[in-house]
């Protein structure tokens, strides 16, 4: 399958017909981190992360998977306050 995210000149492009429910899809564009999440009710999240050294981090996940343990282990790592 087509991975659904893409990136060109112009921007940011999509194919949600291709996205699967509750994944986490990723792309840098300009410098930052665009993160897309399908949700069970076909809502799609987008999120956009410009902190340099974790789009760093990002960029260098190979897979989904990756992506998904980078963000686990950097939320551990934060002070997080509910």
């Amino acid at each position: 399958m087509d991975y659904p995210v893409s990136v060109d000149e112009n921007g940011l492009n999509l194919k949600p017909e291709k996205m699967e429910k509750e994944k986490l899809y990723h792309c840098i564009f300009k410098n930052k981190a665009i993160l897309i999440f399908k949700d069970s009710q076909d809502v799609l999240n987008c999120y956009e992360i410009e902190q340099e050294d974790l789009v760093e981090q990002i960029t260098k996940c190979t897979n989904d998977d990756e992506l998904e343990k980078l963000f686990e282990d950097y939320l551990q790592g934060q002070d997080l306050k509910n």
